[in-house]
This record gives C-alpha cells, sequence and structure tokens, in this order.
C-alpha cells in the first residue's frame, strides 16, 4: 500500500505515517523513486502505534515497547503505563459520573443539587478549608 492509502485506512494525515518513520517507528520498504510501500506486517506494526497512543503511550515508550526483543524490557515499559492508563480511566468514570449525575438532576440550580454534589464532593476540602488537588 501507497502512504495515503495507509493514511487514509487508518484516518491519519500522511505527515503522521512520515513522522513516525523519521523517529524509528516505521520502516516501510522503498521502491523506485524512493516511495513508501507499505506491507500488512507494517499495517500491524501501524495499528500497535494507533492504539498505544490512545492510551496514552508517548512515543519514545512505544519505540521501545515495539523494538524490545527481551520480553522483560517489553514489560517493563507496559507497567511504566499501565498505572498511568488506570488513573486516566478512572478520572474519566468519574466525570462520566457526573455527568450523568447532571442528567438526572431537575434542580434550578444545579450547584445545590445533593446528588451532583456527592460527585464533586471528593474534591471539596470537608475542612472548610477550599477544594484540593486531585488525587493522582
Amino acid at each position: 500500500m501507497t502512504i495515503g492509502e495507509v493514511a487514509d485506512h487508518f484516518g491519519l494525515p500522511a505527515h503522521v505515517l512520515r513522522h513516525w518513520e523519521s523517529v524509528g517507528l516505521l520502516s516501510p520498504a522503498r521502491v523506485q523513486g524512493d516511495r513508501r510501500r507499505y506491507t500488512r506486517d507494517d499495517l500491524f506494526r501501524v495499528a500497535s502505534i494507533v492504539r498505544a497512543k490512545q492510551a496514552g503511550l508517548p512515543l519514545p515508550d512505544i519505540r521501545a515497547f515495539l523494538a524490545a526483543r527481551d520480553p522483560a524490557a517489553r514489560k517493563d515499559v507496559l507497567r511504566r503505563n499501565h498505572r498511568a492508563l488506570q488513573d486516566r480511566m478512572a478520572a474519566l468514570r468519574s466525570a462520566l459520573d457526573l455527568l450523568e449525575a447532571g442528567l438526572d438532576c431537575s434542580h434550578e440550580d444545579i450547584a445545590t443539587c445533593p446528588n451532583y454534589r456527592a460527585h464533586l464532593a471528593e474534591l471539596v476540602d470537608v475542612t472548610g478549608n477550599g477544594p484540593r488537588a486531585p488525587s493522582r
């Protein structure tokens, strides 16, 4: 496949694939005129990068993960990112719960709704000293 076909397939701009190549994540074959040709293996590699990016892994960690030949080294990269993804998922779940509480609220002023406030209680200092920083 050409770079344009791969980009279209994954819904990416072609310059993203070129960038990934420049940082060592991809190395498609070159044919006449120095044109890139992507194989099925390259497509699986692009899919791996896309998923890893969706999980929040930075490009250096994705490169280390994909390049690791030693399962222990690969697992080290994944462990480093596992906790951060769990934390983000918990924060998103909490945010979704807040939105659902807002949707279920019939109070004129949502800020006075006890159910809505209950979803915000963890961010409010119970001693009356104001908001706390969200835990990580």
